[in-house]
Formats: structure tokens, sequence, C-alpha cells
């Protein structure tokens, strides 16, 4: 995407950068289909089983934390919790991951992000193992907090090994293959509640078991993960300012993803669906979402961001005019959502892709630090935005907020485009 002006990149110097990591913003690329096939500071050869672990790492990761969303919410809906303060509860991990990412660039660049990574896994391990020996509503409030730290370090960590890993040829493509490993994973974690139950310790120890599979997996591989070089420097506050816009798209995203989850169900029982058809309709965008990451990244490998970009907007857009209309129906119903969820989702894999063709190093992590404090910030307000504006003008405010927003999106993507 063509720069505003606060997004303007700076050149460095490319041997310093090829021996020790980019700390200024690579110069973005045209969105012409004709760009050079490499940008200063990316691999011209993909390393097949670093990213495998990547991958793999951030999957069975995923499975944890889809697991734990539903399960917390069922057991304290048992010990007859208030749905207010379930919420509440729930919404101290994005409380987590908002005040945590500011650490995590220092934290990484001192002691290194494969070691951050370990320690993240690790933590997250004995925090479940104390949710689910210690189930107690107040005790739980700041574990989750911490939840949602130990989930940042993982994240953070993980999205700047894929970016600095993937040849600029084939960026989209992999990232794409990031977000569909990630979705997958959180996806298999409430089906997997079907086979454990929630009244045993049987699904917290599944969780326990996966993060030290994590901190297993970085350990073997963390010589062959990309490191930074001494006296790179990175912070939010430095980067922040360069892109504004990518970090409103991760909140837009966050913003659509936690709403949507949270809220269609009131959507479709208002509109006299079951909870069978409502759970249906949500596993058909989930699977939508799964599936099209890598087409929508291979797209902007080939196209350019900005032509992607405008395309789930639009998407977006239609799919959020059209649930009113097919809100009673089963096929058409679905055949929309298996393309508006992952394109309103999609635009968060083209940020990815466009936070890694013009940085690397320090600045890598943190901008992906950036994106994961906006995940939070969005993910608080979607919800509450969309509950507001259905509160006032009833079940349409869903559909209505939500296209508006992406409406803003379009309008901002098509500006830059321009400048």
């Amino acid at each position: 995407m063509s720069a505003t002006s606060g997004e303007a990149g700076q050149s460095g110097d490319t041997k310093a950068a090829d021996l020790a990591g980019v700390t200024s913003p690579v110069p973005e690329r045209p969105s012409a289909p004709e760009v050079a096939d490499h940008v200063e500071g990316a691999p011209r050869e993909l390393d097949r089983l670093s990213m495998a672990v990547v991958l793999a790492m951030v999957s069975v990761f995923g499975l944890a934390q889809g697991l734990t969303y539903p399960l917390l919410s069922f057991i304290l809906e048992r010990q007859g919790t208030p749905a207010w303060l379930i919420g509440m509860n729930a919404a101290m991990m994005a409380l987590g991951l908002i005040f945590s990412a500011p650490l995590v660039p220092q934290l990484a660049l001192r002691f290194g992000a494969a070691r951050l990574a370990i320690a993240s896994a690790l933590l997250l391990a004995v925090l479940f193992a104390l949710i689910g020996t210690v189930q107690s509503l107040w005790l739980w409030f700041p574990a989750r907090f911490l939840l949602g730290a130990g989930i940042n370090g993982l994240y953070i960590a993980s999205e700047t090994w894929v970016n600095q890993l993937a040849p600029d040829r084939i960026r989209g493509r992999l990232l794409g293959l990031y977000a569909t490993a990630l979705a997958g994973g959180f996806a298999l974690g409430p089906a997997t509640l079907a086979v454990t139950g929630t009244q045993t310790l049987a699904p917290f120890f599944l969780c326990i078991g996966v993060t030290l599979v994590c901190a297993g997996l970085i350990a073997a591989i963390r010589h062959r993960l990309p490191t930074f070089a001494a006296g790179e420097s990175g912070s939010i506050r430095a980067v922040a300012p360069l892109i504004p816009f990518l970090l409103a798209v991760t909140a837009v995203a966050a913003a659509f993803d936690q709403a949507i989850l949270t809220l269609l169900p009131v959507y479709g029982l208002g509109h006299g669906l079951s909870e069978a058809a409502i759970a249906t309709a949500l596993a058909v965008l989930i699977v939508g979402n799964i599936l099209f990451q890598v087409p929508i990244g291979t797209l902007a490998d080939r196209w350019g961001p900005r032509r992607v970009m405008v395309v789930l907007c639009l998407l977006t857009i239609f799919g959020a005019a059209l649930l009113p209309a097919l809100v009673d129906t089963r096929w058409p119903l679905w055949a929309m959502l298996f393309i508006w969820g992952s394109s309103a989702y999609g635009v968060y894999t083209i940020a990815l892709m466009e936070l890694g063709r013009r940085f690397s190093g320090a600045m890598l992590i943190a901008g992906n630090a950036g994106f994961a404090a906006m995940w939070g910030v969005g993910g608080f307000l979607g919800p509450a935005l969309s509950g507001l504006a259905m509160d006032m003008i009833g079940a349409f405010g869903l559909p209505l907020l939500l296209g508006s927003v992406y409406v803003v999106l379009l309008v901002l993507t098509l500006a830059r485009r321009s400048a």
C-alpha cells in the first residue's frame, strides 16, 4: 500500500541489514503485480523445517486456547456465576494482551525471542494447572490476565518468526498458512470438549500437555530461528506512528471476530433460530475462515495487498448487507457466512504481510506487539459496541455496525492507494 505521510518508510543500508537485521522500516513495494521478487532483509529460500515447527507450535497452542474459552465458561455457569461476571472474567485475557504487549519487544531483545516464547509456554502450563486445581472465580481474574500475557509472548514471537522466515515472493501464502494453522487449532478446541468433557481435570491436562509441547518444539529448533543483532532497538512507541493504518486494520479484524462469535448467537435467537442452527452457522463461518486464508495470501502475492484488501472489504460489507435477508434461510445463509468470516478476518492476514515487507528485526517484533495490543483493544470494544448498537436499534444493529466499520476501512484503503 502506498504510505500516508505518517507511514513513510525509511531505507537502510542493504549490506548492514543482511548482516545485522534491519532496524528501520523497509520501503514499501508498489502494489503492481510486476514488483520485485525480493525486499531488503527477506530470505530468498524457505527454511521448511523451522516454518513447519512454528506452524505446528501455533496449531497446538490454538487448540489449548480454543478449548479454554468455553471450558471456563461452562465451569462458571455450573457455579451459578452471573453472565456479566463471566464476561468480565473472560475480558481479563484481552486486558492481559493489551498491557503486556509493550513489554514483549524489550524482553525479546534482552533475553531472545526463543527464550521468551519458551518461558511464556511454561507460564501457561503453570497457569492451566492452577486454574484447573483451584476453581475460584476471584483467583481466575489475575490468572486469566496472566494468560493473556503468556499468549502474547507466543503469538508475537511466532508471527515475527513467520514473517522473518518467509521469502517475499510467497509471504502472503505463508501468512495465510499461519492464519489457517491458528484458526484450525482454535476451532478444534471446543470440539475436543465433546471427548474430554468439562467436569474432570482431563481438559486441563490436555492444555498443560500442548503448552509443554510448544515449549519443546521451540527448544528443539531455537538455533535455527531468526535472532536479533546486538544494538537493535524497537518499541511500539517507535513503530506505531509508521503503521497507523495497519494497526487500525488489526483492531477492525479483532472487533469483527469477537463481536460475531459473541453476538451472532444473540442475533440468531432474536430471529427464531434454534441453538443447533446457530452453532452450525458459526461452524460454517469458522470453516470458511480456515480454508480461505491461504488463497487470500496467495492472491495478495500475485495482485498486491491493496487490491485484495479492497476486495475483502467489499465482500464483508456485502455480507453484512445480506445477513438480515438471509438469516431465515439455510443454504444461502451458510454460503454467505462461509465467505463472510474469511473476508473479514483476511484483512489481518494482509496487514501481517505488509508489516513483514516493511520491517525486520526489532522493529518487526515491535510491530507485532502493536498488533497484539490492538487485537486486545478491538476484541474488547467490538462486542461492547455491537451489543450497544443492538440495544439501541434492535438486532439489525449488529450487521449495521460491522458493515459500517468496513466501509470506513474501505475508504481509508482507497485513500492510501491514491496517496
